[in-house]
This record gives C-alpha cells, sequence and structure tokens, in this order.
C-alpha cells in the first residue's frame, strides 16, 4: 500500500521511533539509518537480537553512515531527540516514566536478549499515542505482543510485509495478533523514514 494521509499525520506526531528486528533485518535497519533526515526530531530506538557475547562492529558501522549521533543504550541514559540508541547485547532495555533507559539482566525472551517484546511493552506505558513502532524480519514471534500493547495504547503500528521479509515469522506472527496498524513494502518504511 502507498503511504496515504493518516499514517502520515500519525508520523509526524511521534516523538519515539521504535524498530525492532532479528534475523534476515540488518539490511533493513541499516537503509533506515542512512535515511533518517538529520531533523527528524523523535527519539529512535532499535531493538536488534544478537548473540551473546558476540563483540559486534554493528554501532560503528551504523554511526559512519547516520547523519544523527548514534549511540549504544548504557542504563540511565536520558532519552532525547535526534539521536539513534542501539538496545545492548544481554539486557532487557526498558524505558522509564521520567525519560531515561534502564537495563535489566532477566531471563531472555523468546530466547533473546534484547527481547523486542519487553522494550516495546515499556514503551506503550510511557509514550501511548506519542510513538510509533516498526517490526522487521525475524526467525520468532519476539515483538508481536508487544506490538500489540503499542497499538492498544494508540501508537502507530507498522509491520514490514511478511512476503518481503527474509525470515517472515516475526512480522507474520504481528499481523495474525492484529498487532498492526500497516503493513508496508520496504520500499514504504524506507519513504516513510524519509518523510
Amino acid at each position: 500500500m502507498a503511504l496515504d494521509n493518516e499514517i502520515l499525520q500519525r508520523w509526524q506526531k511521534a516523538e519515539v521511533l521504535l524498530i525492532g528486528g532479528s534475523a534476515g533485518s540488518f539490511k533493513l535497519f541499516f537503509s533506515v539509518v542512512k535515511n533518517i533526515d538529520a531533523d527528524i526530531n523523535k527519539i529512535i530506538i532499535l531493538i536488534m537480537h544478537r548473540k551473546k557475547n558476540f563483540f559486534s562492529e554493528i554501532e560503528k558501522l551504523f554511526a559512519e553512515h547516520s547523519r544523527i549521533y548514534l549511540k549504544e543504550i548504557a542504563d540511565k541514559d536520558i532519552l532525547q531527540k535526534n539521536t539513534i540508541y542501539i538496545a545492548p547485547a544481554n539486557y532487557h532495555t526498558l524505558i522509564e516514566k521520567e525519560g531515561y533507559f534502564s537495563l535489566d539482566v532477566s531471563d531472555p525472551v523468546w530466547y533473546s536478549k534484547p527481547s523486542i517484546d519487553v522494550t516495546f511493552e515499556s514503551a506503550a506505558d510511557v509514550f501511548k499515542e506519542r510513538c510509533a513502532a516498526i517490526l522487521l524480519s525475524g526467525a520468532n514471534q519476539d515483538g508481536a505482543e508487544g506490538l500489540l500493547k503499542l497499538r492498544q495504547c494508540g501508537s502507530l503500528t507498522i509491520v514490514q510485509d511478511p512476503t518481503e521479509a527474509e525470515m517472515a515469522e516475526m512480522p507474520r506472527s504481528a499481523v495474525e495478533l492484529d498487532a498492526a496498524d500497516f503493513v508496508l513494502k520496504t520500499e514504504d518504511i524506507i519513504q516513510l523514514i524519509r518523510t
């Protein structure tokens, strides 16, 4: 579907953009980071499944191609607009109502830490309709329940079209739960990021 007025209006109102993904989502994450405009005026939070104790150059690679400040989240970091935050491996990332991140070491959810569900659910409680969330490719159901909670709280919820996802399980689970306001083709997700 093309981007209609409803999605564009709700996108403009969102102060926070959450993007979750797992297997098969790296290229789209990278493309999103490259296409975020310098004056997007949103807090951007990326939650990517990463292997335990696996040193990653993701932050360095993304930072080299981003037009705005990008950093891995540390405990008690204050949320600021025009910043891209990446959830660290081996922790769940939560958003506190006072406007800062907290990192949690509890058990994995859907075999994953960070869990997309954990971050999405905490954002729903804090931001409600001031949030937009996008769920990308992945091989398990993490993110679907969190996206549903966001939708129920009034957030704009978007799922990558499962037919275009490298691993369809994650976006398909969200669609089956009726967690998505919109199911978008990959090119439409990039177009939305650019608006």
